[in-house]
């Protein structure tokens, strides 16, 4: 089965290939015993496959109703599922469902829902752990609002890791949202916030995993209108 690399990915792995041959050549031709040579070509193939796995690209068609529905943006595992209030947007209280993305998942992004894309925002911050709540807001993250057929809002943010340096939102204002679309990358361990209105009804737990453009993690009350 053929193994689609995300456009993000390219370059990361052929600079790192070239640097794997740099490391692995030598060894091959000039040091003995060969067991050396053998143990670090082992550990730069696992490391390669690592990347590869890291940046697969799937294409994926989300079977169900999907008039309502919240798709996981993500492939990972839901950390965060609380009410919290929600002051860059939205401006009220929200259920907040978060998914971490470790560096074994795929971090390609999806949108949460069908819709239109009205509002986009990259805030420079820090990088810490993504796990942590405070990563949220301090860390350097950007905002999508997607506004559903039926009128409601839909706040999605992807949020960088403690190893995570480059978010990347393709989604503009104005664009048309599809669950089966990607709407952004992060490359390495990252998180991604979902912000529902408060009468949403979930459908997953802490610990859940999930899987992007795939896993329904909610459904919207039709009449559900946040700001």
């Amino acid at each position: 089965m053929r193994v689609k690399i995300h456009h993000e990915g390219t370059p990361v792995l052929i600079t790192l290939m070239a640097i794997l041959l740099i490391i692995n050549i030598p060894l091959w031709l000039w040091v003995r015993p060969f067991v050396w040579a053998i143990a670090v070509t082992v550990v730069s193939a696992v490391l390669y496959l690592v990347a590869v796995n890291f940046f697969r690209s799937p294409r994926r068609t989300f079977i169900g109703d999907r008039h309502n529905a919240v798709v996981s943006s993500a492939d990972g595992t839901v950390v965060a599922l609380e009410e919290t209030f929600e002051d860059e947007f939205l401006h009220c209280r929200c259920i907040q469902l978060s998914v971490f993305m470790s560096i074994f998942n795929v971090h390609a992004n999806w949108f949460p829902v069908d819709g239109e894309v009205t509002y986009v925002k990259h805030h420079p911050g820090r990088f810490r752990a993504a796990y942590l709540p405070k990563s949220s807001t301090e860390n350097e993250r950007s905002t999508v609002v997607i506004r559903t057929p039926d009128g409601q809002p839909v706040l999605m943010r992807q949020i960088a890791g403690a190893m995570a340096r480059r978010i990347v939102t393709y989604a503009r204002p104005g664009d048309e949202a599809s669950v089966e679309d990607h709407m952004g990358f992060i490359k390495f361990g990252s998180r991604i916030d979902l912000y529902l209105p408060l009468n949403t009804e979930i459908l997953v737990n802490i610990g859940a995993k999930t899987t992007g453009g795939i896993t329904q993690v909610a459904r919207l009350h039709p009449e559900a209108k946040n700001a």
